[in-house]
């Protein structure tokens, strides 16, 4: 089977749980050829990391995305937030890349979601899901199948995500409390913007 090459958007601790199931060799036919991170010394530590495993082939740190899609990879996996994944999108499609995204709210706007469709159809790219990012969405799309029902979903996030959001109060003093409550696309929307 023919090995697929890899780049990563985004080097924290999601991308080297992927880096970590590649050395673990659970991803036997991919290949990780590059990483960018806004901290280039992120994308270094994740390439090093996989460098380091002598693998056969190496993993470049990238300074820029342009840089990455030089390396023209088969798949980019974006680990790093919606507004990333709406930058990187549709140049990385052009290039003839598919993405695998966690960062899924980002298509909650149907303009955006529409244009990054039409230019994976182009390009004969695709845009995989990962749905199971966030627990939940697999059971919500099962549902919605089924007649009209109601679901509550209680998702619970760690504070650090949330100190740079505009309507945090400053200083910030941990406690629980609900944060948004509405529509499904309410919350996808406001993840857009981290």
């Amino acid at each position: 089977m023919k090995a697929h090459t890899l780049a990563i958007v985004g080097c924290g601790k999601l991308a080297h749980i992927v880096v970590d199931a590649l050395l673990k060799d659970l991803l036997p036919n991919y290949k990780l050829i590059g990483s960018y991170s806004r901290s280039f010394e992120k994308a270094e530590e994740l390439a090093n990391k996989v460098n380091r495993s002598k693998r056969g082939y190496s993993c470049k740190p990238c300074h820029g995305f342009d840089e990455l899609l030089q390396l023209k990879p088969d798949y980019i996996v974006e680990t790093a937030s919606p507004s990333a994944f709406r930058e990187m999108a549709i140049p990385a499609l052009k290039n003839g890349s598919s993405i695998v995204t966690l960062s899924i709210g980002a298509l909650a706007d149907a303009d955006f979601y529409e244009t990054v469709q039409q230019t994976a159809l182009e390009n004969n790219s695709r845009v995989h899901l990962a749905s199971g990012a966030i627990g939940g969405f697999d059971v919500m799309r099962t549902i919605a199948l089924m007649e009209q029902s109601t679901v509550t979903f209680t998702a619970k996030k760690g504070p650090n995500p949330l100190k740079k959001r505009r309507f945090m109060r400053m200083p910030y003093k941990p406690k629980n409390e609900k944060s948004l409550r509405g529509m499904l696309k309410k919350p996808l929307r406001f993840s857009q913007h981290r």
